[in-house]
């Protein structure tokens, strides 16, 4: 149990480093979580209902544009989960909205995080698509959501602080998880490692997403 809160803490702390440090990017990776560090009451690791509700209510997007690359065809014109009901809605709540990030959106539940992305300030999310899921054996993604420590630090290595527009999208990003990501490429032919961009630069109310073709394994 103690394992499991001291993951979700260690995350949960980068993430609120993140709010702290507003829209600005880049910057150093979150240190890591000491051995003796105590692991806090779940409660209140978890925000509430009522703070997940005030973050929404005061977001407001910051990124300009509109989404980029071959892959946002696949986003409804109007309704739900389109860009512009997207744009109104914490990016925990939109990895569900978004029928191409279903898988990734149990994923985010199962590691008990969706709360937390959604209390969260300007972030950018690489998220992988129900495609990229599927090519990842069956028994080792069984493996991984069976870990909920591992899950988590996968899921941190898959946020960058700092909303990042197409044009930011260059040289190497410090992940939450605090190891590199690689990123190349412009507009609609952007990579992150090895992983293409099929839909890039959506908008929520506190971050920016960027869906990729591979699950991103911290190297």
């Amino acid at each position: 149990m103690n394992t499991r809160l001291l993951a979700l803490a260690a995350l949960t702390a980068a993430l609120s480093m993140s709010a702290a440090c507003g829209s600005q990017g880049g910057g150093s990776p979150a240190a890591p979580v000491a051995a003796n560090e105590t692991a806090t009451d779940m409660t209140s690791e978890t925000p509430s209902a009522e703070a997940s509700e005030s973050a929404t209510a005061s977001a407001s997007p910051s990124v300009s544009g509109s989404p980029v690359g071959a892959g946002c065809s696949s986003l409804p014109a109007s309704g739900k989960g389109s860009p512009a009901e997207l744009a109104k809605v914490p990016v925990g709540t939109a990895l569900s909205d978004i029928p191409s990030l279903s898988t990734l959106a149990r994923v985010v539940k199962k590691a008990g995080l969706a709360e937390t992305l959604n209390s969260a300030q300007d972030i950018t999310v690489f998220a992988p698509t129900n495609d990229a899921f599927s090519k990842i054996p069956k028994s080792q993604l069984d493996q991984l959501m069976s870990n909920r420590k591992s899950l988590r630090g996968l899921l941190a290595y898959h946020v960058v602080k700092g909303r990042k527009a197409p044009a930011d999208m260059h040289g190497q990003l410090s992940s939450l998880e605090g190891r590199k990501l690689t990123v190349s490429g412009s507009d609609s032919s952007l990579k992150v490692n090895d992983a293409a961009v099929t839909c890039g630069n959506i908008a929520t109310s506190n971050a920016t997403i960027y869906q990729v073709d591979k699950v991103l394994m911290p190297r």
